[in-house]
């Protein structure tokens, strides 16, 4: 049947607002039986195994992904290969989660009891309380859900939704429970831009040695020009005859010297430089310099040591080319 643009609006919405109301059912499945499924999981010695057939294993997958990256060590079993030598990887300290829809899908009946028989304990995330799923476990996470966002309530969209978000929920809690930080997580994800954002320093990429623009106080206008145009950066850094930096001399500065006079013989660096320019330490988060690059809108910040002495730049565009643009 073809649909017209306005059918095909309604139609999106009609699926959005049913699988906003399964996530919002899941609030009554918020309850002693869940605090029970942390507790049990923060308290396990071993990993938590995930498994589930088709859809439910898709969604396993996810949670098992979001249990490793936020401190909760966590596997995915296959229900069919467990029973082909892959149980082998469970362990009696672990904790199983299994989900089902239905809480009678056959090949995860057939594995409650190998797992019961290695002292597991289970923790059933399933739609009827009322099935071998949630009669077998130790626990059991209400995924139920009014209906199906699919018209033939055949396709799984609500109650996967559903179960995603309740994973979500454990995950969360056990991150809270474990005082689990920003460091952590930077430590689990070092690589792509997240890694980067969290992790990178200031002196790992900053523009350091001869690389640096510098003048000193007495430099010309000519010099100062010279060394921007040099070094490529757009500005300089201007310090006194002990290297303490007083000030920066961009290409704006320059534009607009020249838009005043063309009279710069006499000039020297001192007589139009910015005093007190924004500054950093080299052991700053690279993101944090990015923030305040783009909070003062300013194209490069000058990294100095202990004594105002610089010992690098960074440039805004570098700083973007490396992934950490957050807006």
């Amino acid at each position: 049947m073809k649909l017209t643009k306005e059918e095909i609006i309604e139609k999106g919405k009609s699926v959005v607002q049913i699988e906003c109301e399964a996530i919002a059912g899941l609030i009554n499945s918020i309850d002693e039986e869940f605090a029970k499924a942390v507790l049990t999981i923060f308290e396990c010695k071993g990993r938590v195994v995930l498994t589930g057939m088709g859809k439910s294993g898709l969604i396993a997958r996810k949670i098992v992904a979001t249990l490793n990256s936020t401190g909760t060590p966590a596997i995915f079993l296959h229900p069919t290969d467990a029973l082909h030598g892959d149980l082998g990887m469970v362990r009696k300290e672990d904790v199983a989660i299994l989900i089902s829809k239905s809480g009678n899908t056959e090949e995860i009946a057939n594995l409650i009891p190998l797992l019961k028989r290695l002292q597991v304990r289970l923790i059933g995330m399933g739609g009827d309380r009322d099935s071998r799923l949630g009669h077998e476990c130790d626990i059991f996470l209400s995924i139920a859900v009014k209906e199906e966002a699919c018209p033939h309530d055949l396709a799984p969209t609500s109650s996967t939704t559903a179960t995603l978000v309740l994973g979500d929920a454990l995950s969360v809690a056990l991150l809270q429970m474990r005082g689990f930080t920003v460091d952590d997580f930077a430590y689990l994800h070092p690589g792509g831009s997240l890694g980067k954002r969290l992790s990178l320093e200031i002196k790992e990429i900053m523009i350091q040695g001869d690389k640096i623009p510098i003048v000193k106080e007495s430099a010309s206008i000519k010099d100062s020009i010279l060394e921007i145009t040099i070094k490529r950066l757009g500005t300089t850094c201007v310090v006194n005859e002990r290297g303490i930096l007083t000030g920066i001399i961009t290409d704006g500065d320059l534009r607009r010297l020249l838009e005043r006079t063309l009279d710069i013989k006499d000039l020297h660096a001192k007589d139009i430089m910015t005093i007190n320019p924004k500054v950093m330490s080299p052991n700053y988060l690279a993101s944090f310099a990015l923030q305040q690059m783009e909070n003062f809108k300013i194209m490069a910040l000058i990294i100095t040591d202990e004594q105002n002495r610089p010992v690098g730049i960074v440039h805004l565009h570098d700083l973007i080319n490396l992934g950490l643009k957050q807006r």
